[in-house]
């Protein structure tokens, strides 16, 4: 190699190594401006929070009578009202299943529970503990609950059409679906039933009081009809499971397709004879004029008697019922 050849050449191994430490010095400026998302940066989802008694006896004016919007198996419920003006829905555990469960580890099922979001349940934003006192905090949003609409309010059911209960029992369905499936352990409601499944301003279905039969497993009020025989049954396997979700699931269906209440199982020994023998001018809800086409009704009624006829190990699973109503409800759209 000429000697101007070499000039060049070394000319151009100069420039070279100038640009790399030069690309060099501005990456590590840009890094160090942006560093790398760590797990302190990246979204989480917020678990519930803890909240002093004293704030949640605040926003209720201490558990002021004329706030409670209702009572059910595990306590009652007040609308309360946050420091900030948030509007909330205050479960307050009655206070027998509070000593039963004294030290159960309360806030970190909370907490836990808390963690499921989905556009088909209420969620958990808060809770309170102290003795003798369990309280738990979610979302309120001038809801009200299914068994309401069809069996408290006289103009209720027909506000209520049957595309509308279509919507809702599919909406309810994606709800459990996400609890079964999706949420890491998944959650069993232990508890699915109408008056725990409410109507937002939207006509569109939420599950509520989701994952806390921990509090009150032997308690029988309130569940007796929503649950199958084998739930009794402990020593063989029973107790609440995914299977007797879907039981319960399948006894809403029967009431928003007949306008009947549970009354304890009742209803389901009246309705599975009715939809085996095709009777359904007997079995739909006489309140609402029957559709034309009965084809979707049919297939919800099959559907519900699916989950409440058979035992456990022939019953369906949540997601081929979400299946189902899905493709009913898309067919109800168009």
């Amino acid at each position: 190699m000429k000697h101007g050849e070499l000039i060049v050449y070394d000319l151009i191994m100069v420039g070279l190594s100038v640009f790399l430490i030069v690309l060099g010095i501005v990456l590590f400026l840009v890094c160090k401006k942006k560093p790398v998302e760590s797990e302190e940066t990246l979204p989480v989802k917020l678990c519930a929070r803890a909240f002093p008694l004293t704030d949640i006896d605040t926003a209720t004016d201490g558990f002021n009578q004329r706030r409670i919007v209702g009572k059910g198996r595990l306590g009652t419920v007040y609308a309360g009202v946050l420091e900030k003006g948030e509007l909330v829905a205050v479960k307050r555990i009655n206070p027998l299943f509070v000593l039963s469960n004294a030290g159960f580890g309360f806030s970190s099922i909370l907490k836990w529970l808390s963690l499921a979001q989905h556009p088909n349940i209420v969620p958990i934003i808060g809770y309170s503990e102290a003795p003798g006192e369990r309280i738990i905090l979610m979302e309120f949003m001038g809801m009200v609950s299914l068994d309401f609409y069809l069996h408290q309010n006289p103009e209720g059911a027909s506000l209520l059409d049957w595309n509308q209960r279509l919507r809702i029992a599919a909406g309810a369905a994606r709800g459990l679906e996400y609890l079964h499936e999706v949420v890491a352990p998944n959650i069993v409601h232990g508890c699915v039933k109408s008056s725990n499944i409410l109507i937002d301003v939207n006509f569109c279905a939420r599950i509520s009081d989701y994952g806390l039969n921990f509090l009150a497993p032997k308690e029988k009020r309130g569940l007796v009809g929503y649950v199958d025989d084998e739930h009794w049954n402990h020593r063989g396997g029973g107790g609440a499971c995914k299977e007797s979700d879907v039981y319960g699931f399948g006894m809403v269906l029967l009431e928003l397709l007949s306008g009947r209440g549970c009354e304890e199982g009742l209803l389901a020994k009246w309705a599975l004879p009715l939809i085996k023998e095709m009777r359904y001018s007997e079995f739909l809800d006489p309140r609402l004029v029957i559709p034309s086409e009965m084809n979707p009704l049919v297939r919800l009624a099959k559907v519900a008697s699916a989950c409440v006829g058979n035992p456990r190990k022939c019953r369906p699973s949540i997601v081929q019922v979400v299946a189902i109503l899905n493709n009913l409800e898309m067919e109800v759209c168009l």
